[in-house]
């Protein structure tokens, strides 16, 4: 099998097949008890790709291929590591390798580490770590989950304003090698309280004898140690920030946040959302990680809501029976209705749940978003109507059923844009959840006046 991963092949090889291949060689190397060949395999490979390719191989593998790492390639790799799969190897390693590992990692990233670690496993390594990896951990773990606090780290450079910029430039050396980014420059007080900003090229092009406080800039972005990281996230993306500083309550600078943490955040949040939209308690594990039993608790919540609530729709039919008795054809359109009234709710609730998770869409816009989605429902309303009309006549050949199946397409598509628009608001305005609690709520509203609508509209149009 060819072994030839040289910088070249690379360059010229998409990241899955890259992924793959690597996954696929480092397998069959595994199995042959070749490790010294593992070993040159893995030589030229990105740390990410190498863990994603440690993740596919069989469990007994997992830590065999994790151990032919160096010291340094181990430590950067084992941070790209799922949380499952760094619990599993840290439990085949002996302690001194797991120290190591856990010492050389940044604070942000060990203390995501120990919110998925046992409460004594974490104190255990707790009481392993040099006092200053231990003080920064323990600073980052003192603040509140999904928190500027929580996902901050402590390792970056600040300067003082009465500094020079050649002095500043001495103090970069010395302390860059410890810091996650050094593009931004902290400026701060003799209080540590965050005064000014710079980035290095400002510096750089500084004379030497160049104030700090005369380059620096005074009108800054940052955060607060309680701001939501979702907020800090769309700070990031909104400025195009590599980094942002994060501040106490009376303004020292604490900590910074990397724009590669805020992207950690963005996923993690538009996963929960994609979750939530689809009734689904998300919790804080990997999905396809999770026990079987615990999978189906989480999912049957909603299920059993909606099979709840749809009673009401049962009621609906069984109070219409003389009309479906007379013109038993019109129950053969029932599913089609409220499917496409639920599937028009669920385009709207959509675009407006994204727009207020993104801060596109504000509670004061309300009324105009409302508005154009019911526009917007009517258009589809009258386009899937006319559509609906003919296609039931070309099915039925009865004129007056096809019209009575267009009509209430029209009036259904106008509530499911209604209360796919206004639901998200209105939950929104009550500190609920508008995507956990929008769908259900939107699927039993169409689902019971779609029929109420649709029945009534056939018994006015066939005079039953």
């Amino acid at each position: 099998m060819n072994q030839d991963f040289s910088a070249s092949r690379l360059q010229n090889t998409s990241r899955q097949e890259i992924r793959e291949l690597v996954r696929a060689q480092l397998e069959s190397l595994l199995r042959q008890r070749n490790y010294e060949g593992a070993k040159s395999l893995l030589v030229p490979v990105q740390a990410v790709d190498i863990a994603e390719a440690i993740e596919d191989l069989p469990e007994s593998m997992q830590a065999i291929a994790f151990r032919l790492l160096s010291k340094e390639e181990a430590i950067e790799v084992y941070e790209y590591l799922p949380p499952n799969l760094q619990q599993e190897i840290l439990t085949d390693f002996h302690r001194q390798d797991v120290l190591e590992i856990v010492e050389s990692m940044s604070p942000d990233d060990r203390a995501r580490l120990f919110d998925e670690l046992p409460a004594k496993v974490v104190q255990k390594l707790l009481r392993q770590l040099s006092p200053t990896e231990r003080d920064a951990t323990n600073l980052l773990l003192g603040y509140k989950p999904d928190t500027a606090g929580r996902i901050m780290t402590p390792e970056y450079v600040s300067l003082k304003q009465n500094m020079t910029s050649a002095q500043a430039l001495e103090r970069i050396r010395t302390y860059a090698g410890g810091s996650e980014t050094i593009y931004y420059l902290y400026v701060t007080d003799d209080a540590r309280r965050l005064t000014g900003v710079l980035s290095l090229r400002e510096l750089v092009l500084a004379p030497p004898d160049e104030k700090i406080e005369n380059i620096m800039t005074r009108d800054f972005v940052f955060v607060h140690t309680d701001t939501d990281q979702e907020q800090v996230a769309n700070t990031i993306k909104r400025y195009d920030f590599l980094a942002l500083p994060v501040v106490d309550s009376e303004q020292r600078l604490v900590g910074i946040i990397t724009v590669d943490d805020a992207i950690d955040v963005i996923e993690r949040e538009v996963t929960e959302d994609i979750y939530t939209l689809g009734g689904l308690e998300s919790g804080d594990d990997d999905y396809f990680q999770t026990n079987l039993f615990t999978v189906a608790r989480r999912r049957v919540v909603w299920l059993l809501v909606l099979l709840i609530t749809n009673t009401a729709t049962h009621a609906v039919i069984s109070s219409q029976e003389d009309v479906l008795d007379k013109v038993v054809a019109l129950a053969a359109f029932i599913p089609l209705l409220i499917d496409t009234g639920g599937n028009v709710g669920a385009q709207s609730s959509t675009v407006v749940i994204r727009g207020l998770n993104t801060q596109e869409v504000v509670m004061g816009k309300a009324v105009n978003v409302v508005r154009r989605e019911l526009i917007a429902g009517a258009l589809l309303g009258v386009m899937l109507g006319v559509v609906v009309t003919v296609w039931a006549y070309i099915i039925q050949g009865n004129f007056p059923v096809a019209l009575a199946v267009g009509t209430s397409l029209c009036a259904i598509s106008l509530i499911a844009s209604f209360a796919g628009a206004a639901l998200p608001f209105l939950f929104r305005s009550f500190g609920l959840d508008p995507a956990l609690m929008s769908a259900p709520f939107i699927t039993t509203a169409v689902d019971v006046l779609g029929v109420l609508i649709y029945l009534n509209f056939a018994r006015w149009i066939l005079r039953l």
